[in-house]
């Protein structure tokens, strides 16, 4: 009884793109309740993918204590500007900088709600965001998110940012190598999991790569001169021999 009882963690998201956030939370259980997305394409598949999810339009115009409060915000912000493969303007270019736009709307939704909404923010980008303008980009990201708790909080900057891919959740805002912060009012002890614990047993075979994906990529690598992690390499090349 207690576990029916449970509330359904809810979602907000903001550069929806097609979805891929609400999707993935629909896949662990949570509700998508609105999303913000200018493209028509994309804002037409997630209308037929998502019927209940409200959608909001320009972000510009969108305010977090006007919207309904969600317990998750994830925003994929435009990434361009700090792609590698851009013009490397960093969160100065006119499209990156829509990321103060998301803080903006969090900030004002935790206002609206006493600093109950939302509890977790969940901010996805390229990897260039770890080196554009030398780490200082990044740097932004995170010293713009952990104000969102404490204005008063300071984040030193590394030599280069590790363990990006950790996920942590922490009374402290000062952990550089966290891409993921607890915000809610009852912070608990540091809770640190690896990738390989959340990672879904039982993964359906249709998601896996193909042996010819697999030795596409082992062939590319050698061709390149590029080597491979070692785990990496082993799975590609047993997977590459399955009949």
């Amino acid at each position: 009884m207690e576990q029916q009882n449970k509330k359904t963690l809810t979602l907000g998201s903001l550069f929806d793109g097609s979805g891929g956030f609400p999707l993935g939370g629909t896949l662990a259980g949570i509700t998508p309740i609105w999303a913000s997305e200018i493209e028509p394409f994309p804002v037409r598949v997630t209308t037929v993918r998502f019927p209940n999810m409200k959608h909001y339009g320009d972000i510009s115009k969108l305010k977090g204590s006007e919207v309904e409060p969600v317990d998750i915000i994830t925003f994929g912000s435009p990434c361009q500007d700090m792609s590698v493969a851009g013009k490397r303007d960093g969160l100065d270019g006119s499209r990156s900088s829509l990321f103060y736009e998301a803080i903006r709307i969090i900030k004002e939704m935790r206002e609206a709600t006493d600093g109950k909404y939302p509890r977790y923010i969940v901010w996805e980008n390229v990897p260039g965001a770890f080196s554009s303008n030398k780490g200082e980009d990044f740097k932004a990201v995170l010293t713009e998110i952990c104000k969102i708790k404490d204005e008063q909080v300071s984040v030193s900057k590394p030599s280069k940012w590790e363990n990006a891919g950790r996920i942590m959740e922490t009374a402290s805002v000062s952990h550089g190598d966290s891409s993921m912060l607890s915000i809610g009012a009852f912070p608990r002890e540091d809770n640190v999991s690896t990738l390989s614990q959340i990672l879904m047993e039982g993964v359906p075979e249709k998601y896996y790569l193909s042996p010819k994906a697999c030795q596409g990529i082992l062939r590319r690598a050698s061709s390149r001169g590029k080597e491979l992690p070692v785990v990496l390499k082993k799975a590609l090349e047993k997977q590459a021999m399955a009949v």
